[in-house]
């Protein structure tokens, strides 16, 4: 396994990962903006008032994308196994 190997399979692991936690992660720093936003106009200093909205959208966003985030990783996963005789070899 020669060093350039190692390091495209662990681009592929950083690309693969870094799509996942965007998915999850853009849609919740938006709602936390907004939530900001919404504080510093009403002067509202409430933790809870940032934190429940975030809770609810990474559920959503795992409810409606968590298919297509478990297909992802499986595909990856999948044409990682396939691929360990022409890494080893």
């Amino acid at each position: 396994m020669t060093p350039e190997t190692v390091i495209h399979v662990g681009q592929q692991a950083l690309y693969v990962a870094s799509m996942i936690i965007a998915v999850v992660l853009l849609p919740t720093l938006g709602v936390g903006l907004l939530i900001s936003m919404f504080q510093a106009a009403t002067q509202i200093n409430e933790q809870t008032l940032s934190f429940i909205p975030k809770l609810f959208v990474v559920i959503a966003v795992l409810f409606i994308a968590g298919h297509w985030i478990l297909r992802t990783l499986i595909e990856y996963i999948t044409q990682l196994f396939n691929d360990i005789p022409t890494l080893i070899g």
